[in-house]
């Protein structure tokens, strides 16, 4: 049987002067590839990102991240320590499994204070530290959603193996596909909507800026016009 809620989104949702899909760029961890060579870059292709930040890592190039900001990228929010699983050992010391929704919101809170100070802005999206929605373990375990959906427009994943269906996706925790090291083949396939009738919303993901990443952008702002 038809699923009401996919019926019923599809209904109220009109694709924007008839597009099937749309596409967003984003790049997490205000890495200094981003501003030393992604700004240059997309300001040639005349493509307008969102940078998901961490506030230590933008004084270290406050210079060009305020440049970011004046070229009208978008700026999210990405934690102030960016949590995440112990299972992995670079994130022992600030595990999410230690972590309780208190210390979550002060995650969140503290960024949002910090960026506002030094760029100026308040950022309107979040995006989740590798992807992770938990806090706690076992018998504790807590998601964070609702925590992002008081405070932000979007909460973007990542690792996710699927684009958005704006008429039924919940933007506070949309999926977000990553295009590291992927070659533009590679991406176009994987942005295909699995019918013409499909609408998507594509949030690409990724970290450095480098060879393929220009490639990629370059190619990418192409296709776009044409999406």
């Amino acid at each position: 049987d038809p699923n009401p809620l996919v019926e019923e989104g599809s209904k109220s949702f009109h694709r924007p002067k008839g597009k099937r899909a749309a596409v967003s760029l984003s790049f997490d961890d205000a890495r200094t590839s981003q501003v030393e060579r992604g700004l240059v870059l997309l300001k040639k292709e005349g493509v307008r990102v969102t940078f998901f930040v961490n506030p230590e890592h933008v004084k270290k190039r406050l210079a060009g991240w305020k440049q970011a900001v004046a070229d009208g990228h978008e700026i999210g929010n990405h934690s102030l320590a960016h949590p995440c699983t112990g299972n992995y050992p670079a994130f022992l010391q600030n595990a999410l499994e230690n972590y309780d929704l208190r210390m979550m919101a002060h995650e969140l809170d503290g960024a949002n204070d910090q960026i506002q100070k030094l760029l100026g802005v308040k950022p309107t999206p979040f995006a989740y530290s590798c992807g992770l929605k938990f806090v706690g373990r076992r018998l504790d375990v807590r998601s964070y959603v609702p925590l992002v959906a008081e405070r932000f427009i979007v909460g973007r994943g990542y690792l996710d193996e699927s684009p958005n269906n704006p008429a039924v996706c919940d933007l506070s925790q949309a999926m977000g596909t990553p295009f590291d090291d992927l070659d533009f083949t590679q991406m176009k396939k994987s942005s295909k909507t699995p019918s013409r009738k499909a609408s998507g919303l594509f949030l690409l993901v990724t970290k450095s800026v480098n060879d393929i990443t220009k490639r990629q952008t370059s190619m990418l702002s192409s296709a776009c016009v044409t999406t």
